[in-house]
């Protein structure tokens, strides 16, 4: 039947997204490479969606979808940062390479997923979706803003490395993270962790509405709000 192979089909356009995001961040084009970013966000969150509505799930999607999810959230974001440094610098160093391992710890994140039996309704670890989209919100923050606060700091030769790395260190961690994926199965706390960090959000949004930066700036801060939610939750058991 047709159905079954609607999820694989939508986990082909994340694929496909994020080989199209890594040829632009090779030209420079952070905004079209961010774009394409997003677009392979929400195809990775629909196809979960479309396998629970048809009940088509089956093993060559879920490598499938491992598979897209290392390029566009694994190798797109370290291609948009190593570029972002070029840029920059107007010069290639071995700094500029460093956030490869951004590409690396998602993969063995990715895997680490796919063999942990803990991570069904919740995560170990920074999800890699999340990952990328700080990276990416970053490049096109400082692609729009060339005056703004953060490229002085993103010029350096020592900010994007050390995110890079403290990204990865967060990727393949075991601090609790909620999911954003819903389920009949959610408990009460669940609830109230995904509605404090929309209400977060909001306020993001109106921060950087009020202070009229560029949009990327509320999705970069509402992903950092995400990991400091969930720093606070594991530190007060919540």
């Amino acid at each position: 039947m047709i159905k079954k192979y609607i999820p694989d089909f939508i986990t082909s356009m994340n694929l496909l997204c994020g080989v199209v995001g890594v040829v632009f961040a090779f030209r420079g084009r952070f905004d079209y490479a961010f774009y394409a970013m997003l677009a392979g966000a929400v195809f990775d969150f629909c196809d979960g969606l479309a396998a629970r509505a048809l009940d088509a799930y089956s093993d060559l999607g879920k490598e499938l979808d491992s598979l897209a999810d290392v390029v566009t959230f694994g190798v797109l974001p370290s291609v948009m940062f190593i570029n972002l440094m070029k840029a920059c610098s107007f010069s290639e160093t071995l700094w500029c390479w460093a956030p490869v391992c951004i590409a690396v710890f998602s993969g063995i994140r990715l895997a680490k997923f796919n063999v942990d039996e803990r991570q069904h309704d919740s995560f170990l670890g920074l999800p890699t979706p999340a990952c990328a989209i700080i990276c990416g919100s970053l490049c096109y923050f400082t692609a729009f803003e060339p005056d703004g606060f953060l490229c002085s700091l993103v010029a350096g030769p020592v900010f994007i490395p050390v995110i890079s790395v403290v990204l990865s260190a967060l990727l393949v961690c075991e601090l609790p993270m909620f999911s954003m994926k819903f389920s009949s199965k959610d408990t009460a706390i669940l609830k109230r962790k995904r509605l404090a960090f929309a209400v977060n959000c909001l306020l993001c949004v109106a921060i950087v509405l009020i202070v009229g930066l560029n949009w990327s700036l509320a999705v970069l801060l509402a992903f950092v709000v995400y990991i400091l939610m969930n720093v606070a939750f594991a530190l007060f058991k919540v």
